[in-house]
């Protein structure tokens, strides 16, 4: 009688063996005394063959069906279902009981079709793996019973490829369509659909099952165009970007499958680029058109619109690429001042020009919005002589034609502000400002390139009456003196909010024309006078 012991089965048997299949198994040949006779072992290879077909002696066709994988099985076959009266000359003696310690390796039917089974699957997947199209993946090969074979994380690198044009094996090429990114499936291939009888010549053997533990990483298909999802759009958008606009913008990148592999954030400074001239990759010179100041829009570059197959530093080649942006402001060089009167009271007649002396509230914020600075948190004015260059040339243009009381919004580009380099600590390089002004005093300038102006007429013994001890020269105290008295009297006006040494020393500088510290009747001159001495030399 055929007996069959099943020293060792698996927990796990999806298959057992049935007449028709192709097996891959190892064994050991012996006699009743232990004579060992034939072993696949010391041949390095299993023996291939269909079951129930009569490639085999009777008994070993019997013994082998309803096995699974892994599973080890002592068999004694006797004569009559072995090699008979005959034996095998050389080998097998007549009537002869053989005993088979056998272990199943492999098992496939050629009516077999790629499986697959899926693990995991993303709650969100908004894309399928179509034929033609490029997929990046990981994977762990093994055999049926489990010995590995092959593995991209070993490599630490994905298998990238193109699927359904022949790149891969038939039975890869089938079992990837349909896999979203961040999908984990194994796919199981019989040989005819994989490497076939010949085996890969490496580690691959002919005949063999494979089994593809795979996790899709990322997708793409080289006609794709970039993808946006706007996030969140500001209610009031004004003005979209376009092409020359420069734009500050955080983002973090991700690659398709969650990876992070860079942040603006995390170095706490918006990337600053002009917009459709070529200075970001070509994807994203197209994703940042047409956003609004504090617009959310996530991003998602192809490759080929990206960093290519080459990649570039820890974002792997053939990559797609999503970035999360939050636009902070933009602007265009061509630029200028933009003013929005607010509020203007009904007796508005005298309007601020060069050289007046100008008190003003203000808040300076951000186009985003985010607070610089305010002298309503000091609790007291910003005080400047307009078009004196001691502000920004954005604001002294901003506070023209401005009447006491009034309220405006005036928005500086940085080309008319604190420029690429900012103000370290407080004003970030290349921001557009925004301050909301109210004027609230207001002191009328001299004439441009006056500092001192008589308010009546002036005395023709003028040089006398300021050298007080009649020596014939006026030193700098003398005229110090002579000048206070005469705005102290109303008589004179100097120009306002300058200090008073600073504008007469300068006054009486530009009087001693020797440079000795003295002031002669021979060099003092009145501004008019000057002037006429220039055109008559002329």
């Amino acid at each position: 009688e055929l007996g069959v012991e099943r020293r060792f089965v698996p927990e796990s048997c999806p298959r057992e063996v049935r007449p028709g299949d192709f097996v891959r198994y190892h064994y050991l040949g012996s006699f009743p005394d232990g004579t060992r006779f034939d072993s696949s072992y010391d041949r390095g290879s299993t023996f291939n063959v269909f079951v129930g077909k009569g490639q085999l002696i009777a008994g070993m066709d019997k013994a082998l069906v309803g096995m699974c994988v892994n599973e080890r099985r002592f068999v004694k076959i006797p004569p009559k279902l072995a090699y008979g009266s005959e034996g095998v000359p050389g080998v097998i003696p007549p009537n002869a009981v053989l005993h088979f310690d056998v272990l199943l390796i492999d098992l496939w039917n050629s009516e077999d079709e790629v499986q697959v089974q899926t693990y995991f699957r993303p709650e969100k997947c908004p894309r399928t793996v179509q034929v033609s199209d490029f997929v990046r993946y990981h994977y762990n090969g093994t055999f049926l019973d489990g010995t590995l074979f092959d593995s991209s994380h070993n490599r630490m690198r994905t298998y990238d490829t193109y699927v359904g044009i022949g790149w891969l094996i038939p039975g890869m090429d089938q079992g990837l369509l349909g896999m979203c990114v961040g999908e984990k499936r194994i796919i199981t291939i019989p040989p005819f659909l994989a490497y076939g009888e010949e085996g890969d010549g490496k580690e691959i053997p002919g005949q063999a099952s494979l089994v593809f533990d795979v996790v899709l990483l990322d997708l793409h298909n080289p006609k794709d165009g970039i993808v946006i999802e706007n996030q969140l759009v500001p209610e009031s958008c004004e003005r979209r970007s376009q092409t020359g606009d420069f734009l500050r913008y955080h983002y973090n990148g991700t690659l398709l499958d969650g990876t992070l592999f860079d942040s603006s954030y995390s170095r706490n400074h918006t990337y600053d680029t002009y917009v459709g001239k070529g200075y970001v990759i070509a994807g994203m010179d197209e994703g940042l058109l047409g956003v609004c100041t504090g617009e959310k829009r996530r991003i998602i570059i192809p490759p080929h619109l990206g960093y290519g197959e080459e990649g570039r530093g820890n974002i792997p080649g053939s990559a797609v690429l999503v970035f999360d942006i939050h636009v902070v402001d933009f602007h265009n060089p061509s630029d200028s001042v933009s003013i929005t009167v607010n509020y203007k009271p009904s007796n508005c007649t005298v309007l601020s020009k060069k050289g007046d002396y100008l008190k003003y509230h203000y808040n300076a914020s951000l186009l985003d919005g985010t607070l610089l600075d305010s002298t309503h948190s000091l609790g007291k004015t910003y005080n400047i002589v307009l078009g004196s260059g001691q502000v920004v040339v954005g604001m002294d243009m901003g506070l023209q034609d401005m009447c006491v009381g009034e309220r405006r919004t005036v928005v500086i580009p940085p080309h008319l502000g604190y420029g690429e380099d900012g103000v370290e600590g407080e004003v970030p390089g290349s921001a557009v400002l925004v301050f909301d002004i109210e004027l609230l005093e207001l002191v009328s300038g001299l004439p441009e390139g006056y500092m001192f102006v008589w308010n009546g007429e002036v005395s023709p013994n003028l040089f006398e009456e300021i050298d007080q001890n009649h020596d014939g020269e006026v030193l700098l105290e003398e005229f110090s003196e002579y000048i206070k008295a005469q705005v102290d009297s109303g008589k004179g006006k100097l120009a306002p909010g300058f200090d008073f040494e600073k504008i007469v020393k300068n006054m009486f500088t530009n009087q001693d024309r020797d440079g000795n510290g003295k002031v002669t009747a021979e060099e003092f001159k009145l501004k008019d006078q000057e002037a006429k001495e220039e055109h008559d030399e002329l």
